[in-house]
């Protein structure tokens, strides 16, 4: 996919002035196809084509009196065109225009959110190489459990948007398609020959069969995948936000020349990228909802979901566009802190390599549960500040019964927790 898309592209998908262009581009592709099955006169097709324009103050001007923005549409292309006007919008009804329109709509807006998400992947795929081998504790609970990777911690990202990239794509597929099947899905005036070949023409599917309306659960499906999408994102912003804390402080967003981060505290360098990111996947995660609820329609169409597409179909496209240009912006550009990450694994004095203990006590014979007890109870004089673990392993005869100082050391040897990491790398290609 060529990067060709700036930010601004994705708002004029949205204007007024785009919308009505890909309903004229619709209008124009059936009268295209009716003058080939010679249906409407060929010269008519030709003024149709010559004059076809609209005037969206006009528009939105005939539609304050008819209270249709379909035939508004359509009286303001047949000033332009005149007489033959009467040959546009044959055999359709209102909604073979809209949601063909705007399948063509989501579906330049799909495009230019892969782009950033392809570029989300390269840029995330170069971090795991500069960071594969730099260890840091690992984390469940919030609480530190045992080391692993900043690598690996970035990998979980890289392979995640890898799938979130797949989503989007299967979205934009089914969201790709149209229908000119009339009032309730039944070519009672138009050939479904017409219907493939209006499709073929813009580059979408015909749909196999629909109603009045092509069938939201396709909306619903993209508005999911980029409502996960962001979720991923608020994820990953979520963490970097951790991270970030003073008393953590192992990464960190970008903080720019001239930037301030207080009105009071001039000492303060927040993480507002991470916390707009996370805000903005709220917004798509409720979008998510509506496509949902526009699913069940009644009988063979009604419009209660005209007035929220209108809403969270732009602004999901929009907001999901710009989270990926600041996240692209914020991973690239990550501040790393390795010496951190080394000095809070340190913080809690050995704790962490708790289990390599446990494990060369049941290798000993120990049964697993006598083990846990004993290993148990110098961690808790760890948390109570009596002395670190090795220390207080060493103090302790039910252990040395069976491991030597030699064998104890070597349960705090950090390179035993990260023997495999490269074996998961070559398994992930990098």
């Amino acid at each position: 996919m060529i990067e060709r898309y700036t930010l601004p592209d994705m708002g004029n998908i949205w204007t007024e002035q785009a919308k009505y262009s890909k309903w004229l581009d619709v209008e124009l592709a059936v009268c295209e196809v009716l003058a080939k099955r010679g249906e409407i006169p060929g010269r008519a097709y030709k003024t149709i084509k010559s004059k076809a324009k609209f005037n969206v103050a006009r528009i939105n001007k005939i539609e304050e009196e008819v209270k249709h923005d379909v035939i508004a549409f359509l009286t303001s292309v047949a000033e332009y065109v005149g007489k033959d006007s009467r040959f546009i919008h044959r055999g359709l009804t209102s909604s073979d225009v809209l949601d063909t329109g705007l399948a063509l709509q989501l579906r330049d807006a799909a495009d230019i959110i892969l782009v950033k998400m392809e570029k989300s992947v390269k840029i995330l795929k170069a971090q795991v190489k500069k960071y594969r081998h730099v260890p840091t504790i690992g984390r469940s609970h919030g609480i530190h459990a045992e080391p692993t990777t900043f690598g690996l911690k970035l990998a979980i990202w890289w392979k995640e948007m890898e799938r979130n990239v797949e989503r989007v794509k299967r979205a934009r597929e089914v969201i790709s398609y149209g229908k000119m099947s009339g009032a309730v899905g039944t070519y009672s005036n138009i050939d479904p020959a017409v219907e493939v070949a209006v499709c073929r023409k813009l580059g979408l599917k015909p749909a196999p069969v629909s109603t009045q309306i092509v069938q939201r659960d396709r909306h619903a499906e993209f508005l999911a995948a980029l409502a996960i999408t962001a979720s991923s994102l608020d994820k990953f912003a979520t963490e970097i936000r951790h991270l970030q804390r003073t008393e953590v402080l192992e990464a960190e967003e970008p903080f720019t020349k001239g930037q301030k981060g207080s009105s009071a505290m001039p000492h303060k360098r927040n993480p507002i990228t991470c916390e707009r990111i996370s805000g903005l996947a709220r917004i798509l995660r409720a979008n998510a909802v509506v496509g949902l609820e526009n699913m069940p329609l009644w009988h063979e169409r009604d419009i209660s979901h005209s007035s929220s597409e209108r809403v969270v179909l732009p602004d999901s496209t929009i907001a999901l566009d710009y989270m990926l240009h600041k996240f692209n912006w914020l991973i690239e550009n990550l501040n790393v802190y390795p010496e951190n990450m080394l000095e809070n694994m340190n913080k809690m004095k050995g704790l962490v390599f708790s289990q390599k203990v446990l494990i060369g006590l049941t290798k000993k014979g120990i049964s697993r549960e006598e083990g846990y007890r004993i290993v148990q109870d110098s961690a808790m004089r760890v948390w109570k500040k009596e002395g670190t673990m090795v220390e207080l392993l060493k103090r302790d005869g039910r252990v040395t019964k069976h491991l030597t100082d030699a064998e104890i050391d070597a349960c705090f040897d950090l390179r035993a927790y990260l023997k495999n990491v490269d074996k998961i790398f070559k398994r992930l290609g990098v």
